[in-house]
């Protein structure tokens, strides 16, 4: 057979596969940020997430972040007896979240007030020795009084009794705020130590959406500019979010850091990794 005629019946046949006035279209570049969020996500997401962008002309990547997350301590040595908190539990300001032990601050009070009234029987035993009466040492001046009181230890028996008694007050151990369970670092039984934290309790209805812009687009933004938030979990979503601050220092990058406010939504979780859009 010859060769050429095969080669030409061999072109021929791959023209007639390709469809006729096809042009491929160049698909559109995406800045690096761009592309390395739509990489995180699934192929369906990614698609979306990319059409968004092309529509808007604007996005940067970002992290949804709560404005609040206080740690919960415990202000005195005592063993946890109660703690029935899980992560993501709603707690309300004021709701008691868990209970110390109150054995050892009971016995101290009980010794404190054996001790008040060795105190006050000494107070009285040094204004008889003066020559007052039983019944007599009220109209005692006082200044008398005063000096009893501080010699026979009655002034110091009463403020270390009123100490463990309001110690005793925290042994239950309150809410701060409202929110949600974020994290927990103690257990049931286990001993509380002032200054490390038992749990964390963050706000989750008042969150803010932070990003970093490219310092020559920063004049589309100033306070109040209105913004678009999608999250990479829900990309069929968008969330509006208000600028609330913005970074009065270029960094070394070139960039800019910003936050917004934003709406609270069941589907909005601290520690998102987000889009932002110019709305």
């Amino acid at each position: 057979m010859n060769r050429p005629l095969t080669l030409i019946a061999l072109l021929i046949a791959m023209t007639a596969c390709r469809p006729s006035g096809s042009v491929q279209e160049e698909p559109k570049a995406f800045s690096p940020t761009e592309q390395q969020a739509a990489a995180e996500v699934s192929p369906v997401q990614n698609q979306n997430l990319q059409r968004t962008i092309a529509a808007e002309g604007f996005s940067s990547k970002g992290s949804i972040q709560a404005m609040t997350e206080v740690p919960v301590y415990s202000r005195i040595n005592e063993q946890i007896v109660g703690f029935d908190i899980v992560l993501g539990q709603r707690v309300r300001k004021g709701e008691v979240v868990a209970r110390l032990s109150r054995t050892a601050l009971e016995d101290q009070i009980v010794r404190g007030k054996a001790e008040l009234e060795q105190a006050e029987y000494q107070y009285q035993a040094i204004l008889m020795g003066q020559g007052y009466k039983r019944g007599e040492i009220d109209q005692a001046p006082e200044e008398i009084k005063r000096q009893a009181r501080i010699r026979s230890g009655c002034n110091t028996a009463e403020a270390a009794l009123k100490q463990l008694e309001h110690e005793l007050t925290y042994c239950t151990i309150t809410a701060p705020m409202t929110g949600a369970v974020s994290r927990i670092d103690a257990t049931l039984y286990s001993a509380a130590t002032p200054g490390v934290a038992l749990f964390y309790i963050v706000d989750t209805e008042h969150l803010k959406v932070c990003f970093d812009v490219l310092e020559n687009e920063l004049h589309k933004f100033q306070p109040g500019t209105k913004i678009q938030v999608i999250s990479v979990a829900w990309p069929d979503e968008m969330h509006p979010a208000v600028i609330s601050a913005i970074s009065p220092v270029v960094e070394k990058n070139g960039m800019v850091h910003l936050e917004a406010t934003l709406s609270p939504h069941p589907h909005m979780m601290p520690g998102m990794t987000a889009i932002v859009t110019l709305q």
